[in-house]
């Protein structure tokens, strides 16, 4: 129940801060997760974030820009770390890179 709250509060997150901050609030979020990649980047941190990273088998999925913990220091994406996955979890995954791959073809159609 724990995971699917968190999905849950992940899918709507945008909203959440919108209701907070009533008007101009959509930059929020985006800002303060680019300012700590920035941050963990140029101190060298070797921090484990959430990061849209090409993948190349890394959860099975190739040749796909995805959202993926990675570690972030000095030099970028050092390490797309693996966690292992339930059955639901990698469906869910390779479904948002079927999207992502998607989208990708359309834009290219333009």
């Amino acid at each position: 129940k724990t995971i699917d709250s968190l999905i849950e509060r992940t899918v709507n997150g945008g909203a959440e801060i919108v209701g907070f901050l009533k008007t101009g609030s959509a930059f929020y979020a985006p800002a303060a997760s680019a300012a700590r990649m920035a941050e963990t980047i140029i101190l060298d941190k070797k921090e484990i974030l959430p990061c849209a990273a090409y993948l190349e088998g890394e959860y099975n999925l190739e040749d796909v820009v995805i959202g993926v913990p990675v570690k972030l220091g000095s030099n970028g994406i050092e390490e797309i770390v693996r966690f292992k996955l339930t059955e639901e979890e990698f469906e869910a995954l390779k479904k948002s890179s079927e999207a992502v791959r998607a989208l990708v073809n359309t834009l290219g159609n333009i």
